[in-house]
């Protein structure tokens, strides 16, 4: 008897069906399950004049793919994590290029109050080293997560130094979990598991490191993110990618300068010269810019404004007087950043004041 979870699993196989598709498809269709055995039902539930994707459905190369991706889940401890499950990554859902699922091994706190991603050239230098387990070791006062991609260089440091500071850390992975890449960081992944934090990987469990995949797993480095860091890079490759997704995403970039005359630095120069990224040279600087060290209310009920703080009421206030607003237009009629403004949504729903609806609009949770 094939259960949900398999059909969950065999929907990420179907040709022509990307991660829009199969969450508008399970919103309509309400499971996995009867998209596969009752397609023509959800079909005329679907109010739409667009090309309608065909049924999924199920072939032996799929099904064998999915029972190995079950076995080699309950064998090595790997969950699997749906963009309506309660510990699916806030900040990432609202990105409309979100996965709709990944699998992960470790902890699954990917909901934390504050996040870091920190990117760079694999080719590090001891400068960069130097300035990466400084700004971490600044911010080790902080609850926060460091996320990166597990590569070498400055992923491997940031990884690195948030172990050695004692604070969380994710490794979002351009492979499947059964193929750490680089084989060189399997220590440290290991040393991550057993520490609490996590490995990501929205690719099946034996999907080799290519090249494709790693400017696509940017995407969810940058979307799970708070704020981005880039140290030492060049003007193009993953970082520079990474810094222009997470600034799609109005996120806050960070970047650290470097020697005028090392091509190495000449990405975070660029970035900072096109106001792409804001210069910091410490973990000090990051905590200012974001606002981290601001006292935040805690066990806020929205019927009590007086329990906000002054931003978030005229946040609350916004949403209260529109109809069901979204962010560009609560953006329009604030004079915060759009990335203080996405982070303020973020702490507003996590502690129960307002609500997300599909469509990315935000919504005053009536008690």
């Amino acid at each position: 008897m094939l259960n949900e979870l398999f059909y969950k699993i065999a929907l990420s196989h179907q040709k022509g069906y990307g991660n829009a598709v199969i969450k508008k498809l399970l919103q309509v269709s309400g499971s996995a399950s009867a998209l596969f055995l009752d397609f023509n039902s959800v079909r005329k539930k679907m109010k739409t004049t667009r090309t309608f994707p065909n049924a999924p459905f199920l072939t032996r190369e799929i099904e064998k793919t999915v029972r190995t991706e079950m076995e080699m889940a309950e064998k090595h401890n790997i969950n699997h994590c749906f963009f309506t499950d309660d510990d699916y990554p806030k900040r990432l859902l609202r990105c409309n290029d979100a996965p709709y699922m990944f699998s992960y091994k470790g902890s699954n706190q990917f909901n934390m109050e504050k996040t870091l991603a920190i990117v760079g050239t694999r080719h590090a230098t001891s400068y960069g080293k130097d300035v990466v387990r400084r700004i971490v070791s600044d911010l080790s006062s902080q609850n926060i997560s460091i996320i990166s991609g597990l590569a070498l260089g400055i992923d491997t440091f940031g990884h690195e130094a948030a172990l050695d500071n004692r604070l969380h850390t994710v490794g979002v992975l351009g492979s499947g979990l059964g193929n750490i890449y680089p084989a060189s960081n399997s220590k440290l992944a290991k040393k991550m598991i057993d520490t609490g934090s996590s490995l990501v990987s929205e690719y099946s469990y034996y999907t080799l490191p290519d090249r494709q995949n790693f400017p696509k797993r940017n995407r969810i480095i940058a979307g799970m993110a708070d704020a981005l860091l880039v140290v030492e890079t060049g003007k193009r490759g993953g970082s520079i990618i990474t810094a222009c997704i997470a600034h799609s995403y109005q996120r806050d970039v960070f970047a650290v300068p470097g020697s005028v005359f090392a091509p190495s630095q000449e990405g975070c120069h660029e970035l900072i010269r096109q106001n792409l990224a804001a210069l910091v040279t410490s973990g000090e600087d990051i905590i200012e810019m974001m606002g981290w060290n601001e006292e935040k209310p805690t066990n806020i009920q929205p019927q009590f404004f007086h329990e906000l703080n002054e931003d978030e009421e005229a946040i609350v206030s916004i949403i209260n007087n529109m109809k069901e607003p979204q962010i560009d237009e609560i953006i329009a009629l604030c004079t915060f950043t759009p990335s203080k403004i996405a982070a303020m949504l973020l702490g507003l729903e996590l502690n129960g004041i307002i609500e997300v609806l599909p469509g990315k609009r935000y919504r005053i949770i009536r008690r």
